[in-house]
């Protein structure tokens, strides 16, 4: 019997995999994606959540998700300043990639 080799594409700009890493490969994005889910959630209630995140940080990757479409920013005009986090339609689509990846941790790492 004969072995198949699968043979991948060269990882260029039409790599799907270097797609793919373009929007989730910062350090925070996927604990972020993990912590808003399928909620709405408030900005504390992030900074809270994602622990060891720096505000600076935290606002750059959240703005970085609104830019790429994968999180909604919600302003609501009052003091003091109330701001709301949601996945789009795109960014629930990542869920299953995140729950895998905590799957595998909860079952190797912690």
């Amino acid at each position: 019997m004969e072995k198949k080799i699968k043979i991948n594409p060269p990882c260029d700009d039409r790599c799907p995999v270097r797609a793919s890493l373009s929007l989730l490969s910062g350090k925070w994005t996927l604990m972020i994606l993990f912590q808003i889910n399928e909620n709405v959630v408030r900005y504390g209630e992030l900074k809270r959540a994602v622990t060891g995140i720096s505000e600076k940080m935290l606002i750059q990757e959240l703005n970085m998700l609104v830019e790429h479409k994968l999180v909604t920013k919600k302003v609501y005009s009052q003091i003091p300043p109330k701001v709301e986090y949601q996945l789009t339609e795109l960014g629930l689509k990542t869920l299953p990639i995140v729950d895998q990846l905590a799957a595998f941790g909860l079952e190797n790492l912690v």
